[in-house]
């Protein structure tokens, strides 16, 4: 459900940040290099990236057409998560697929229906990415004999850890960006000192209500505790109950519990409507100075996203804290995508996403993030892009959405339960307790 959400706000943002049509994307600031002579052959590739995205996408493919002669063949689906498994299974491959979930790709590369990119792969994203590593990691899978490859390539990627805020009220009250999470905590006090509520936060999601709270937690834990750790809670490795876990989650209650911090104080969170609660910001007077959440959320706000454009919205990075030295870690989600039957201009299309060129032609079309540090920034198709680009680019740490990472019993069902039952009251040493009850059940 959570993943559907994403989508339906996925489509709303394609309008709002799609930048101009572009008579040729191929021309981009970078060069694309010589990536060999494939005339007439054919690479297939299946997704399930529709509507927009995938105009965008076919755009950008026409690159490698151009320059190799080969040509691609796209198919997307909504379904396509049951479609491969069928496919592979069968033995009626596409030569790529892309996977929006790590977890899944996973498991074919288990069943050894994946082909690995290999070492020079890994180690270039591990040098040409912002938190090369953390992409690495995330498209690194194990066969059935437990013997570890680099099977996923990362390109389009999602943003989640930014605050929303109107400029206009930060000039008015004398308000600087908060570059720690100490500044971000005292700027909160500050307000409230003001006559201000600085925040807005709503969990109410219909069957999914609770996702916003886990997205809250997810971001957090980057920023209490280690990447590592974070790493072993998803596998739960670390249990719900743990220390760490506890300590993030009693951060985000400082925030999220605090009638003096929460517009229409804390009993609101688990009633109001996700897509709502941001709407605060721009309410004469202002109910609220800021707002967590991911960067589809302009498409929620009254004008649709046009506040992006006319200077009534911003956004600045959920910062770190500077007291815990853990770098700029950042939370998104992204496609994966993978090799499943091998040719040569199937190789020569993976280089081909290495080259800047081929991100540059994406982003100059909207609607793509990447943490490739050669694109030029210039190419993006808006100034919000960019700065979002910046964020991903200069990030230390990735991390992928824990929860669609977890067993759909946790991370789509006991998590999000148990942080409603937490925006209701229930203490963190019960929500916390309830949770790894519920992922030791399925053990």
């Amino acid at each position: 459900m959570k993943l559907t959400i994403g989508k339906a706000a996925g489509v709303l943002a394609a309008a709002l940040f799609a930048g101009p049509t572009l008579a040729d994307v191929c021309e981009t600031p970078s060069t694309l290099g010589d990536l060999g002579n494939f005339e007439g052959e054919v690479i297939t590739i299946m997704g399930s990236i529709e509507g927009t995205d995938e105009e965008m996408l076919t755009n950008t493919v026409s690159c490698f057409e151009q320059a190799t002669g080969a040509v691609v063949k796209y198919s997307g689906s909504r379904d396509f998560a049951a479609l491969i498994v069928a496919d592979l299974r069968s033995n009626n491959a596409p030569n790529i697929a892309i996977f929006p979930q790590p977890g899944l790709a996973g498991d074919m590369a288990k069943e050894g229906h994946l082909v690995p990119l290999g070492q020079e792969s890994a180690d270039w994203m591990a040098e040409n990415y912002g938190a090369g590593p953390s992409w690495v990691a995330l498209g690194t899978y194990a066969d059935a004999e437990g013997k570890e490859d680099f099977y996923g390539f990362a390109f389009k990627m999602d943003l989640k850890s930014l605050v929303w805020y109107s400029p206009e009220q930060f000039e008015d009250n004398g308000y600087d960006i908060p570059t720690t999470m100490e500044e971000l905590i005292a700027l909160s006090d500050q307000m409230v000192g003001d006559g201000n509520t600085p925040w807005c936060i709503g969990v109410e999601s219909g069957n999914a209500t609770g996702w916003t709270a886990t997205d809250w937690m997810e971001d957090l834990m980057l920023r209490t505790t280690s990447p590592e750790n974070y790493d072993r809670w998803v596998s739960n490795d670390l249990p719900f109950n743990s220390p760490e876990v506890l300590k993030a989650m009693e951060v985000y209650g400082q925030f999220s519990r605090n009638d003096d911090y929460v517009a229409g104080g804390s009993s609101s969170v688990a009633t109001t409507f996700f897509g709502d609660a941001p709407k605060g910001l721009f309410s004469s007077p202002a109910s609220c100075m800021m707002h967590r959440q991911a960067s589809f959320i302009p498409a929620f706000f009254p004008k649709k996203g046009e506040e992006l454009t006319n200077g009534e919205a911003d956004f600045f990075y959920f910062p770190p804290y500077a007291s815990a030295d853990l770098g700029n870690p950042v939370l998104g989600a992204g496609t994966l995508w993978t090799m499943t039957k091998d040719s040569p201009a199937t190789r020569a299309f993976f280089e081909f996403m290495k080259e800047a060129s081929a991100h540059e032609a994406w982003m100059q079309q909207g609607t793509f993030l990447t943490a490739h540090k050669g694109a030029d920034l210039g190419a993006y198709a808006t100034p919000t892009l960019r700065k979002q680009g910046e964020i991903l680019s200069n990030a230390t740490t990735f991390r992928f959405d824990a929860s669609d990472l977890m067993p759909g019993a946790i991370g789509a069902g006991a998590f999000w339960s148990e942080m409603t039952a937490f925006a209701n009251g229930q203490d963190a040493q019960t929500t916390a307790d309830n949770i790894q009850a519920a992922w030791d059940a399925i053990k």
